[in-house]
């Protein structure tokens, strides 16, 4: 198998992720279908228009911000789905970045429930 995608990295000739944030947006994607959040029509369009919507922007389209577009769409789709609004996940992500920020490398990371509190 080739690659998809120009730029979209392969091993053995098989498409890989460059990160593992990739990997993890990619396996959410599909236990979320799963579990009829959105059906796969949908998920297409969606996918579709964020890419879209970056190539008009000016991305060169070269494969490198291929799972950048991928995550666009999901965080869209979750929201518009009523999975979670874009207010809960900028709140989750914020409170995982400060989780980390306090965290020493290579010990798990803890969420508290002050790491959801509003720090203005």
């Amino acid at each position: 198998m080739t690659a998809l995608l120009p730029g979209q990295p392969t091993a053995g000739g098989e498409v890989v992720f460059r990160e593992p944030w990739e990997a993890h947006a990619f396996a959410m994607t599909l236990r979320l279908h799963e579990q009829d959040v959105f059906t796969w029509p949908q998920w297409a369009a969606t996918l579709a228009e964020e890419i879209d919507r970056a190539q008009t922007a000016g991305d060169p389209d070269t494969g490198e911000t291929y799972y950048h577009h991928w995550l666009a769409a999901l965080e869209r789709l979750v929201a518009e789905q009523g999975a979670a609004s874009i207010e809960e996940q900028e709140r989750t992500r914020e409170a995982w970045r400060r989780a980390a920020d306090r965290t020493p490398h290579g010990r798990p990371i803890e969420l508290l429930p002050s790491d959801f509190a509003d720090p203005r």
